[in-house]
């Protein structure tokens, strides 16, 4: 087994996946920062889903399963990411994340075998679409066309682990058969999107709002948000998350695919940021003690992030529908801060709990 501190270097590429992506983000929404290096901006997709999240993401699954060959996927993932990062030319980046990606596959049919239910079903469809979309950017397709991959890798995972605690709620056969139903519809679109981005978006955005919809009714984060303290603040925050995801599934209908532009940023951080990060915000206090054996106390201070992404990001929104330049602009930086606040809160937490202990 792998002990907390010798965790850290899994995380820390996976955090400096997320700073660079960020940086890189701003750079692609118009702020005067130096790219660091001439792809970094392009780049900025890639770091964020695979370099970031697929590198926490295989990370969180290693240490949960305890065997240390599974801590290749983030391995290869985060040094992909840093390949990345640097800027070295050729496929090399593109290439771990890819195998990094493949390794996440593995675990989870691994999984899957142990355990057949549906939400190891969904998880594992998840790592799977991770997987071809990082094999489709290896293969030098566009990241409009793949982008669509990386969101269903994030919402099955996320979704996949929401079914598994409904089971305290023994939820109904047909409250299980609508989630399979929604599932099956946004893997329908991703299918179809190969052929048709503009069609198969509509119908992965209808499979969004079919998931949203299910989440918001049947999550269990309903009952946690009448508790107190850290429970009432995971509740908080992923129900919020679930109502940014039916704002893309929304979007996703009206726009369809879109290959850049205002709507484009709208489609993608409507899902990214709102829904995806706002999980984030909501397991940290308990996914970060697990990795690196050190616990988090929780502070009112948490809603300080969780208020200033939510605000930020409904500008930005607003910036890209409206075609206002300047309140996109802003709105992503403050999405970026909103993001660091989180880091720094989390960090003082954990070296406040250590002195306690000490």
């Amino acid at each position: 087994m792998i002990q907390g501190r010798f965790r850290f270097p899994f995380l820390f590429l996976a955090l400096l996946g997320l700073i660079a992506a960020m940086w890189a983000g701003l750079v692609r929404l118009g702020w005067n920062l130096p790219p660091i290096q001439p792809s970094l901006p392009a780049s900025h997709g890639p770091l964020m889903v695979v370099g970031f999240l697929g590198t926490l993401i295989a990370l969180e699954r290693a240490v949960a399963l305890r065997q240390r060959w599974m801590y290749f996927g983030p391995l290869l993932s985060g040094i992909g990411g840093l390949v990345t990062i640097i800027g070295i030319p050729g496929l090399l980046g593109p290439s771990l994340m890819a195998l990094g990606s493949l390794v996440l596959v593995v675990i989870l049919i691994m999984i899957l075998r142990q355990h057949t239910a549906l939400h190891t079903v969904a998880m594992a469809m998840g790592a799977i679409s991770l997987a071809i979309g990082t094999i489709f950017l290896f293969i030098g397709w566009p990241i409009p066309r793949i982008v669509l991959w990386w969101e269903a890798f994030l919402v099955l995972t996320i979704a996949g682990e929401r079914l598994e605690l409904g089971r305290l709620l023994k939820l109904s056969k047909s409250v299980v058969w609508a989630f399979s139903a929604v599932t099956a519809l946004s893997l329908l679109g991703l299918a179809i999107s190969t052929v048709s981005l503009i069609w198969g978006t509509r119908i992965f955005g209808v499979g969004l709002l079919g998931m949203a919809a299910w989440l918001l009714r049947h999550d269990i984060a309903r009952h946690t948000i009448h508790q107190k303290g850290l429970a009432r603040f995971a509740a908080v925050s992923m129900l919020s998350g679930y109502g940014w995801l039916a704002i893309g599934g929304l979007l996703a209908v009206i726009y369809g695919g879109q290959a850049a532009g205002p709507i484009y940023d709208a489609l993608l951080h409507s899902v990214f940021i709102g829904f995806v990060m706002t999980m984030i915000f909501a397991h940290a206090p308990i996914i970060f003690p697990s990795i690196l054996g050190l616990p988090i106390s929780f502070s009112r201070l948490f809603y300080t992030h969780l208020i200033l992404l939510h605000a930020s990001l409904l500008l930005r929104i607003i910036g890209d529908l409206a075609m206002v330049m300047p309140l996109r602009r802003w709105g992503g930086l403050l999405n970026g801060i909103a993001i660091l606040t989180f880091l720094v809160i989390m960090i003082v937490s954990i070296l406040n709990n250590r002195e306690r202990s000490i």
